[in-house]
């Protein structure tokens, strides 16, 4: 990975280095797959595991960001490391591209529920910024025993077809498929549904049932080799396209095939030389403080991420509690929103708190949002709120209806969004910060990141603060029973507000380390400016269609 050489400077004991270290060790044992065994099964059977081939069809010494690896790492008794299946932004010959691989070291590469979402989620990627798919097929179908949350549903398996054929008839999104293991029943569809189909000769198999299914259905007997082996499909049902002695061979042909692909247009968003920050991003160890309650200076982080840490603050001195601004990253034209901490004060005013949202901020934000969509500038927000403002004040000052017009103007951007979040991601702060739900084109936490609705002492304080208050009017304190009802309650808040719950349930595309900042915001505005159009929900459809 590249990235800006850090100092070492950082203290030892940093909460959010301890956290980095933890969410590596945990990457670690992830990208471990199935384990040793299995890694050597699929090396005896003259395949590459699924990170092997990413590895060896993205371009050498550049970044890459795998989307989803924390994905179902807490659930399955953790026998569904990322789901069974990689899923990653990266480029190959320079050009941007999603690629889907099946991990066949982790239950034979079959599908969980969470499978589905994975593939969902890349294919959006790909759709929404026209950049081509590529898909390393190696899967043994459906994980039976979860059929029921693979198969049926509108978010369902179906759906993945859906989105092939969209991308194939209206969008023109490139789509090349390789089938480099088994790829059985329904799953057939995905490489039919796509431009170009690869089949590894002696290793892969493509049919609508194998061999077994075959002599129970209509007492056949054939071996799946002939029945839907490369050669079969190569030069017999004309299914495939190209036949290839090997993986290697199989990765080489579709750089190959990239290579070839339609150029995409110029951005529509100025691009100049990249400038280093003016902080190392090692730096942000020492910035964020050890306790995410506690203020700091967004200023400080965003010269570990800007470049020469220069941001052109738009009404600097208005709502000082949310920072606007122009700036640039790896010479990318940006438009930053950014939550500041800590108290602020301003002339004739009584004090704000930073992290909360204002009837003023929220007008102000929205006035930024619909200027850059007007110049077609994309969007990077800096996530550290904590809602919006309550009480009598933020209500007869029409906080609902400045509120409304940020979400409204966020919401309806066509621009690219991407989401950084930093500390915390509260309440319908969090949706206006172009939340999950919202389709920003990526969004990363920080190991530090908290998505809730609330703190846990907050919520303590929405649960039990009415029996709390009579107690303390009647002279007692809670009693032991009651203190460990509150003690479970933010036990359970303080599990679920963590970076890791978010991204094993695909509320994160991914959690990055520090240093990883400015090559993983570069990736994603690479990726989201191939498309000059739209960034609207999943895809918009060419004008002709609509």
């Amino acid at each position: 990975m590249s990235g800006e050489a850090p100092t070492g400077r950082a203290g030892k004991g940093s909460r959010l280095r301890e956290l980095t270290a933890e969410l590596r060790g945990l990457e670690e044992r992830l990208r471990a797959g199935g384990g040793a065994d299995k890694v050597r099964k699929q090396h005896e059977q003259g395949k590459l595991t699924a990170r092997e081939r990413v590895a060896l069809l993205l371009d050498e010494d550049t970044y890459a960001q795998e989307i989803g690896l924390l994905v179902a790492y807490d659930q399955y008794e953790g026998g569904a490391p990322s789901a069974g299946v990689v899923t990653t932004v990266g480029r190959v010959g320079g050009r941007e591209v999603v690629v889907v691989a099946n991990d066949a070291t982790v239950k034979a590469g079959s599908w969980w529920p969470e499978t589905i979402r994975k593939i969902l989620r890349a294919q959006e990627v790909a759709m929404r910024s026209r950049v081509p798919i590529v898909y390393l097929v190696d899967s043994a179908g459906v994980n039976l025993p979860y059929q029921g949350g693979v198969f049926p549903g509108q978010y369902g398996a179906a759906r993945i077809f859906y989105y092939n054929s969209v991308m194939r008839r209206y969008l023109r999104v490139p789509q090349i498929a390789a089938v480099m293991g088994p790829c059985v029943a329904g799953g057939a569809y995905l490489p039919a549904l796509s431009d170009i189909i690869i089949m590894v000769e002696g290793t892969s198999f493509m049919g609508l049932g194998g061999a077994n299914l075959v002599k129970g259905a209509t007492g056949q007997t054939i071996d799946n080799e002939t029945l839907g082996g490369a050669r079969t499909h190569t030069e017999i049902s004309g299914v495939a396209h190209y036949r290839v002695e090997s993986d290697e061979a199989c990765v080489a042909r579709i750089r190959e095939l990239v290579s070839e692909l339609p150029v995409p247009g110029m951005p529509a968003v100025p691009v100049v030389e990249s400038r280093d920050p003016a902080r190392p991003l090692e730096d942000l160890y020492e910035i964020l403080p050890e306790d995410h309650r506690h203020p700091y200076d967004p200023r400080e982080v965003l010269k570990c991420v800007l470049d020469a840490g220069h941001l052109d603050e738009f009404q600097a001195d208005h709502a000082r509690e949310m920072m606007t601004g122009h700036a640039r990253l790896r010479g990318i034209q940006v438009g930053v929103i950014c939550n500041s901490r800590g108290l602020v004060r301003e002339k004739g005013q009584p004090p704000k708190f930073g992290g909360i949202v204002y009837t003023e901020s929220a007008e102000k934000v929205a006035y930024f949002i619909e200027n850059c969509n007007r110049h077609r500038t994309p969007l990077l927000f800096v996530q550290d709120v904590s809602g919006f403002m309550v009480g009598a004040e933020a209500e007869h000052s029409g906080i609902i209806r400045a509120g409304a017009r940020f979400v409204e103007a966020m919401a309806t951007a066509t621009v690219p969004k991407i989401v950084l979040t930093i500390n915390h991601a509260s309440g319908a702060g969090y949706y206006a910060m172009a939340g999950q739900g919202f389709d920003p084109d990526f969004i990363f936490s920080w190991p530090t990141g908290r998505m809730g609705v609330m703190e846990g002492d907050s919520a303590v304080q929405a649960i039990y603060g009415t029996q709390l208050d009579k107690l303390k009017r009647e002279g007692r304190e809670p009693d032991e029973k009651l203190k460990a009802e509150m003690a479970r309650v933010r036990e359970d808040y303080e599990q679920q507000l963590d970076a890791k719950y978010a991204a094993a349930r695909g509320y994160v595309d991914a959690v990055i380390a520090p240093e990883e900042t400015r090559d993983a915001l570069e990736l994603a505005l690479g990726v989201s400016l191939n498309y000059s159009g739209p960034h609207l929900g999943q895809f918009i459809l060419p004008p002709a269609l609509a």
